[in-house]
């Protein structure tokens, strides 16, 4: 049986989405059930010490719209810099997917196309009519749209924080393996890496 991986991510993360072809490569070639765990990185960032965006230096927002052009190519993708409705509020679209989560139902293929109705598609992914379309486009019930909003998912989507938090992850994405974070998506070669070694998990030192 596959190992598992724990992906703490939201559809709100440019970068999430940037990698996620790629994680699906990785699951793939090493038979890895991937544990996707939405969380709220609002809440998220003044816990870990992370900043929104609009907060960060100029130089570091500057920064980061190169970092996304190079990764644009290097992934392939087609996508644009600055989505019409981002930054948007994810929850009810990241609640979507705990719902299905929740249900044993692999969230996959809508992650996939809400990703690409958000940054490539310039839809807005907090309308709920349009998570509506992207779940039946698809090929899931409109009813999962439901069952993201009862208080069962809501404090699910909130575990999934607090758990996030008391395993030292601070952004999105970042890819637990057996207590290992690798942060962000350009650390998936060094997943892949330990992976393939199935080397023990690195640990900060005492």
């Amino acid at each position: 049986m596959g190992r598992q991986l724990t992906v703490y991510f939201s559809l709100l993360s440019p970068w999430a989405y940037i990698g996620h072809s790629e994680l699906r490569r990785l699951a793939e070639k090493h038979a890895l059930t991937l544990d996707y765990r939405p969380v709220d990185l609002m809440e998220v960032f003044p816990e870990s010490g992370g900043l929104p965006l609009g907060k960060r230096h100029p130089s570091r927002q500057a920064y980061r719209l190169v970092e996304l052009q190079r990764w644009r190519e290097k992934r392939g993708l087609d996508f644009h810099l600055w989505p019409r409705f981002w930054p948007f509020d994810p929850t009810r679209a990241d609640r979507t997917i705990c719902a299905l989560a929740a249900d044993k139902a692999d969230p996959q293929k809508f992650i996939a196309g809400a990703f690409a109705a958000i940054f490539e598609q310039n839809r807005d992914i907090a309308d709920e009519n349009e998570i509506a379309a992207v779940l039946s486009e698809t090929g899931y019930p409109s009813s999962w749209l439901t069952r993201a909003t009862n208080a069962e998912t809501a404090t699910l989507y909130e575990t999934n924080r607090t758990q996030a938090l008391a395993a030292g992850v601070f952004g999105s994405p970042s890819y637990l393996l057996d207590g290992e974070i690798f942060w962000g998506q350009d650390r998936l070669d060094l997943l892949d890496d330990a992976l393939t070694s199935n080397r023990p998990p690195f640990t900060a030192p005492d």
